[in-house]
Order: C-alpha cells, then structure tokens, then sequence
C-alpha cells in the first residue's frame, strides 16, 4: 500500500500540521517533533524546514486537502499530534475540533479527547475501552483466525498444547518464532489464563513478523505499521489505543498501571513511529488480517516477503 498522502501535498499537510497544534504557542517541542520526524522519515523530505513553513488555518486546509483520503489521513494525524500535548488543553481539543470541521471528518480519536476534556481520564478510558472491545470482537469475527475463540472464560488445554507445538517446528519459521517471542518473554500463551482474545495471538505473530518488542515504543510502532499497511478502522482503533494507553496515558486497562504519558517524546521514538507508518505503506498486503497461524509452518523470511515487510531503518 503506498503511502496515502501523495508527494505534491506533503508540504501543505505538514503546513496544516503545524497549524492544528498552534493554540498561540506554535505547539510543544513533543508536538513539533513528531510532524518533523513523519517530514523526514515517513515522507523523505529533508529540504523542508518547519521554521520556514507558514502554518495553514481550517479554511485553508479545506482548500488544500480535498481528497476524502486525504481528509481521514489528515484528521489522524491531527488526533496522533493532539495526544501529544502534555497536559492536554481545551484549547487544543477546540482547535483539532475546527479543523476537523472544516473537514468533514469525525471519528472515534477525537470523540475520545473531546470526552477526556470534557468528563475525565476515567470516562474517556471507558469510552475507549469499549470502542476498542466492539472492534476486537468484529475483527475476531471476520478475520481468518475467526476459528480461534474471540474470548476465553476458561483454560483451553487444546489451545494451549496446540500454541505449545509450534515450539516443535524448526527454528526460522513463523510458528517457532512466535513460540520464542511468548516463551522468551514470560508470556502466558492464549488459553492458558481467562480472559484473551484470540487477537492476542495474532497481535503477538505480528510483532514477529514485524520485528518489535512487546514493550514501550514497540508496541506504538507495530500497531503503526498495521495501519500503515491497511487503513481500517479497525487498525485505527487499535492505534488510538496504544496511543492512548502510552503517549497520551489515560487509558487504564484492568489490572495494568498507569503510563506516564510522553512515549512518543523519548530519543528515538518520533522517528521510530514515522519509520513504521513508512514500513506498513511498503507492505503489499494487510498481514494483520492473514490467516498467520495457517502460515505458522513457513519460514519467517518468506512470509515477510509474501507481504513485503522490509527491514526497520530505525
């Protein structure tokens, strides 16, 4: 999937960019750091000097971006820069809200910022929480692992000596690689404790193929490359809520403590970003939705091939 915002509106993306998180202070260090690493990294424009840039307002974005693409990638970007704001303020709710007005555009990243501001972290966590579960269990639904249960009330000692297998298959292939990954990290393999999805497993085959840790930055950066290989909303959701659980820290799953927010703002970390939404564009295929267990005997070097997941530059 190439990159959706073409080559000749980079710069007037990035000009209504740096506008939308102008509230009269030209936008936080965190803020600008971001769009400079998504100039450099995502789109490979070095010559584009952000201090040389005039900032566009809502009007002007409407005449720049047209494309109802375009829109929805811009109105995504608005949402990634708006969680990055720390503390996040009124006022910048209200200027993403003018933006994306002048749009057209609306969903479910900015009805979360407007509840956080408007009701509190808590209110804003449950809404997200439960956008997030509907997606999971229709994605569970229609994907190709669907045979897998969406949840697990109980241990599932089938599904668990079957996930255990894989650690049967020869090094270098898929499955043995996601064995590595669960048993390497201290994991619990799906079915052996209550409550996962069958998304956990495919989220974790994922990292493998991807090349992430399960941990901080990572786990931004793998649901970024997801998105950037296939625009749905589902892998939107999905994103909104790693940003939400680890930039802009006010989701709170249960059992999982508070993230400091800011994620995004540690050394390497806005580049690592840029480096996977470019990565999932040049991915031929949305991997995410693959049946992978199905590929789970197959060397990890050919299903990365089979959807054209290239090696991480950062």
């Amino acid at each position: 999937m190439a990159r959706i915002i073409p080559s000749e509106l980079v710069e007037p993306v990035v000009r209504v960019m740096l506008g939308s998180i102008d509230i009269g202070d030209g936008g936080t260090a965190e803020q600008r750091r971001v769009i400079r690493a998504l100039t450099t990294g995502y789109w490979d424009r070095d010559d584009l000097d952000l201090d040389a840039l005039t900032p566009a307002g809502p009007d002007e974005a409407a005449t720049l971006i047209v494309d109802p693409r375009h829109r929805r990638r811009m109105r995504q970007f608005m949402v990634l820069l708006e969680m990055c704001r720390h503390p996040l303020e009124a006022a910048q709710v209200d200027r993403t809200e003018a933006y994306a007005a002048a749009l057209g555009e609306d969903g479910p990243g900015l009805e979360a910022m407007r509840v956080l501001i408007r009701d509190g972290t808590a209110a804003a966590s449950e809404y997200l929480m439960a956008r997030a579960q509907a997606m999971a269990e229709e994605e569970a639904e229609d994907a190709a692992f669907r045979e897998l249960p969406i949840h697990i009330d109980a241990p599932d000692p089938d599904l668990v000596a079957r996930l255990r297998a894989l650690g049967d298959l020869p090094a270098g292939t898929l499955g043995r690689a996601y064995f590595d990954f669960i048993d390497g990290n201290g994991f619990s393999f799906p079915g052996e404790n209550p409550g996962f999805p069958a998304t956990f497993l495919q989220h974790d085959m994922c990292h493998v193929l991807c090349d992430y840790d399960p941990h901080g930055m990572d786990e931004i950066a793998v649901n970024t490359m997801i998105l950037g290989a296939a625009d749905t909303d589902q892998h939107w959701i999905t994103l909104v809520s790693s940003l939400a659980l680890r930039e802009a820290g006010f989701l709170v799953p249960e059992g999982y403590e508070p993230i400091a927010p800011g994620t995004l703002d540690w050394d390497g970390s806005a580049e690592m970003f840029a480096d996977a939404l470019r990565r999932g564009a040049e991915c031929t295929g949305d991997f995410a939705g693959a049946d992978l267990m199905a590929l789970a005997a197959e060397p990890l070097a050919e299903v990365r091939a089979r959807f054209g997941i290239q090696p991480r530059r950062v």
